[in-house]
C-alpha cells in the first residue's frame, strides 16, 4: 500500500449523470451494500450514498474505481478513516 501512497499524487471523482461514477486515487474498498460505498483514497476517507450501487470495475494496481448506480452523494472524512467512526458518522 506504501507503494500506491507515492505512485498516486491526484485524485480524480467523474460522475456521468448521476448514474455512473469514476474515482482514481482509490487505496482501498473498506466496505459497500446497494446504499453505501466506503472507500479509503489518497485525499482522506470517502462516503458515496445511493441506490442500486455497484462496483464494476476495481483495479487496485491503478487505483481506480468505477461505479453503477443512482448516486445521490458524496462525502470525505478523514484520511484514515477508522470503521468504527464511519459508521457512527452514517447514523448519526
Amino acid at each position: 500500500m506504501t507503494e500506491n501512497k507515492i505512485r498516486f499524487k491526484n485524485q480524480n471523482i467523474m460522475v456521468e449523470d448521476r448514474d455512473k461514477m469514476t474515482v482514481t486515487g482509490v487505496e482501498q474498498v473498506e466496505s459497500f451494500n446497494d446504499n453505501t460505498i466506503i472507500l479509503t483514497t489518497i485525499k482522506g476517507g470517502m462516503i458515496i450514498k445511493g441506490e442500486g450501487l455497484n462496483i464494476s470495475k476495481l483495479n487496485l494496481d491503478d487505483g481506480g474505481v468505477k461505479i453503477d448506480g443512482r448516486i445521490n452523494g458524496l462525502h470525505y472524512t478523514d484520511k484514515d478513516p477508522n470503521p468504527k467512526n464511519i459508521m457512527s458518522k452514517l447514523f448519526k
